[in-house]
């Protein structure tokens, strides 16, 4: 069974943490596919991505394309994971259920801790995989650096 990890962000943008994440699910050799509810944001956060520096260049792609089971590192607002992914991220408020984290090896929950409609959605999603039995830990950037609040 896997461990849903939610990261309350206050101090860095979405973006910055999310490549963070992803530099050490690509060095950990896991297939991800992160899960948005919005398909022009995900095409905001593709751009972001392939801009971001040459050094921890992330190899990625958006679903809908020819070669999605290709990618390493999938963008998509599907619950079907094209790629094989073993590692799933939430962004901007996408649904996980407790199958998915049951099924893969990590789940990964960002949120914006600035945003009360996000840190509400989120507390929801804490709340409704803690009653189906889930494992979850809690990481909060409030001091500057990430750091394990809870873990259940």
């Amino acid at each position: 069974m896997g461990v849903a990890y939610f990261y309350h962000l206050t101090q860095r943008p979405l973006v910055e943490t999310l490549t963070m994440l992803l530099g050490k699910a690509s060095s950990a050799g896991w297939r991800v596919v992160i899960r948005g509810t919005d398909a022009d944001m995900l095409a905001q956060m593709d751009v972001a991505l392939w801009r971001g520096p040459d050094d921890a260049f992330l190899a990625h792609g958006l679903a809908g394309g020819d070669h999605d089971a290709d990618q390493p590192i999938l963008l998509t607002t599907s619950v079907e994971a094209a790629n094989g992914a073993t590692c799933l991220f939430s962004i901007h408020g996408a649904d996980v259920s407790p199958e998915e984290v049951a099924r893969l090896d990590r789940v990964c929950i960002l949120f914006d801790g600035l945003d009360d409609a996000a840190l509400n959605a989120a507390r929801g999603q804490w709340v409704k995989l803690k009653k189906a039995g889930a494992r979850a830990q809690y990481w909060s950037e409030e001091s500057g650096r990430w750091e394990k609040k809870s873990e259940t």
